[in-house]
């Protein structure tokens, strides 16, 4: 079911009764879609969560381009993405909120370790560092906010031919106590979209297996 957040974010929120807990999904680049909106229905209905996503690009125009998209982000404030997880947490109705990031929502998931909002994350290959074309003045690095918050109950989802999680990347990241899963071939992209090429059937499945354990434990 689509509602709207109090800043005015489009959000899809599928609630579970008597959920022991809430999570939130921040989506990749391209936001909220049937895709999520299935991502939404299956966590609630199979991980037993009351589960909410956020448009990630408020903002923009329905069916903006990924262009724009990508051109919008250096005006990104991390205090509005805080507001709206903060504000779709409070609408699980759950004590307990836990969080899910993918891509550009997986870099959102490291820098939410900071606000307390959350006690587990997991960030599926989620940006280590914020790519040169989208820094803006009122955005912080995700391993700066991530060591400001407790690393220990962030996982991360990472590829090994992801070259938007380079290696040097990882190796920051493996200095935290954040856990890692990581899958060797896998690319940019390859578990949580069956249309893309890379993505990787087996790979996602255990993913997505590792991402219900340690969200729901």
């Amino acid at each position: 079911m689509r509602t709207t957040l109090p800043s005015g974010t489009p959000a899809e929120v599928h609630h579970v009764p008597s959920a022991p807990y809430g999570l939130v999904v921040h989506p990749d680049m391209f936001g909220l879609r049937p895709l999520f909106d299935d991502h939404v229905r299956r966590f609630a209905e199979e991980w037993g969560m009351s589960t909410v996503a956020i448009e990630p690009f408020p903002d923009l125009a329905e069916g903006a381009s990924p262009e724009d998209r990508f051109a919008s982000m250096p005006s990104k404030r991390d205090s509005d993405v805080f507001d709206d997880l903060r504000s779709a947490a409070d609408l699980t109705g759950c004590t307990t909120v836990r969080m899910i990031g993918f891509c550009m929502g997986g870099m959102y998931a490291f820098k939410a370790a900071s606000t307390g909002i959350f006690d587990r994350i997991v960030s599926v290959y989620g940006m280590i560092s914020i790519p040169e074309a989208w820094r803006g003045p009122e955005q912080a690095e995700p391993l700066s906010l991530l060591a400001a918050g407790d690393s220990s109950g962030v996982l991360a989802i990472l590829g090994g031919r992801d070259v938007w999680t380079p290696e040097a990347d990882i190796e920051r990241l493996r200095e935290t106590d954040a856990t890692i899963a990581f899958y060797a071939e896998g690319e940019h992209g390859f578990a949580h979209d069956p249309s893309r090429p890379a993505h990787r059937p087996t790979d996602a499945a255990d993913a997505f297996i590792r991402a219900r354990n340690w969200l729901t434990r």
